[in-house]
């Protein structure tokens, strides 16, 4: 089967594929074949996008789906409230058709405004049947994710077993794959550490932690003592990380994924972002969780942006880009996969509308995308060739039930913790003696 898509403006994120304006792109078997500025294939299905920026799925390497039920309900928490209210009240009450209906929701968002990849940081952990239902909404969803398994999540207990389980269900997965959520240094003991480490390497998974410093915590030094650095290894947040420690992770390869919104309204302090590109990094960028700050990539690079911007002028709009797409699907070890528009990669594409008002005209579509970009312009998005969202509607999905769906779980959930739903709930940290 092939697919044509006709006379848009191409923002391939490939140097060796540049931009083209127009460009036509061409897909066989769900496989990127041929980028130029005029293509025949009058097989092909066209898709006309003449009037759209035609550019990589967004990849987002740090989104906690299970907490979509209450969405907005955290945007004036901080991070000690968060941890209250989302771990301590509501978590015990999540059924596995909780974590389903959240899940499934909140990757639909994801890929309503043009995540085609997500990494679905998983720390809900109650029972195997609760990471079951989430497994399943990232199947039933048609978006390429990667199911990052953080078991005991706030517990010393051992996960082996468990990490074998679910890796064994998605062996030889096409879109959904899986990935290790440590426990890191900050939760648990350097053995434990280096016990998930081995047991990934053994499974070829990759990891990801939570990682900050106070300013006198060394937690990526004393990692790198133990022998505990690895170039598979996503770095989450590293706010008050010093500037040494970010040269550690360079020079081990590891990779930092920086949550601009969620940090900066919780108090975690300024991202990463500026010291990371210094230390020798390629910073990423993530939205971490929906009840605090909106689900889309867009606003996540404007404020990423404007934050370093204002700290040193350094930042260039395609870096951003380059940092939700390419980067970002390195550090989940997909870039020979996806995040480019790129010949011989499977076709994670986005179609924007270039003629919508709010950006139109349209100059530079790089710097627009990232100054002015928002869902609303997201018109088709394609994962690997497949149309999965066409004309600004989700394609073969009937969302009014999974709303429903989603409705009921926030109130039974609401109703047992206790909690009210009027915008008056404002959780209390225990406070030390």
């Amino acid at each position: 089967m092939k697919t044509l898509l006709t006379g848009g403006t191409v923002v391939s994120m490939d140097p060796a594929v540049g931009d083209l304006d127009p460009g036509d792109v061409l897909i066989e078997d769900g496989v990127i074949v041929q980028v130029a500025g005029h293509i025949d294939a009058p097989d092909a299905e066209v898709i006309d996008a003449t009037g759209r920026i035609v550019m990589p799925g967004f990849v987002d390497n740090h989104r906690h789906t299970w907490q979509t039920a209450f969405r907005g309900v955290g945007a004036d928490w901080t991070f000690p409230e968060w941890a209250v209210a989302m771990h301590g009240t509501v978590k015990p009450h999540y059924q596995p058709e909780d974590v389903y209906a959240g899940t499934l929701l909140g990757r639909l968002e994801a890929l309503h405004s043009g995540v085609t990849t997500m990494l679905d940081w998983y720390h809900v952990a109650q029972t195997h049947a609760h990471e079951d239902a989430a497994v399943a909404a990232l199947r039933d969803a048609p978006g390429r994710s990667v199911f990052c398994l953080g078991a005991g999540w706030g517990t010393p207990d051992p996960v082996d077993a468990d990490i074998r389980r679910v890796r064994s269900g998605l062996a030889g997965e096409g879109l959904v794959t899986m990935a290790l959520g440590l426990r890191g240094p900050e939760d648990t003991s350097m053995d434990t550490v280096a016990r998930e480490l081995k047991l990934a390497a053994e499974l070829g998974l990759r990891t990801s932690l939570h990682i900050a410093s106070d300013g006198t915590q060394r937690p990526v030094a004393e990692l790198r003592e133990h022998g505990l650095l690895r170039d598979t290894t996503t770095f989450v947040h590293a706010n008050g990380v010093s500037d040494e420690e970010l040269r550690m992770l360079a020079d081990a390869g590891s990779s930092v994924s920086v949550s601009p919104d969620v940090e900066l309204k919780m108090g975690f302090g300024s991202p990463v972002t500026g010291r990371a590109l210094a230390a020798g990094l390629r910073p990423t960028l993530s939205v971490d969780d929906v009840p605090s700050v909106g689900g889309d990539m867009f606003s996540t690079m404007r404020t990423a942006f404007a934050v370093q911007r204002g700290l040193d002028g350094g930042l260039r709009s395609r870096d951003l880009l380059a940092f939700t797409t390419i980067d970002a699907a390195r550090s989940c070890g997909l870039d020979a996969r996806t995040g480019s528009i790129t010949p011989g990669k499977d076709a994670d594409v986005v179609l924007l509308r270039a003629d919508d008002l709010t950006v139109f005209p349209v100059t530079d579509p790089a710097a627009t995308v990232v100054s002015a970009g928002h869902p609303g312009l997201v018109d088709t998005v394609l994962v690997a060739g497949r149309v999965v969202k066409r004309d600004g509607v989700l394609v073969d999905v009937d969302l009014a039930p999974l709303k429903n769906r989603l409705l009921a779980s926030r109130d039974r959930i609401a109703a047992a913790a206790g909690i009210p739903l009027d915008g008056t709930w404002h959780p209390r940290p225990a406070t030390r003696n």
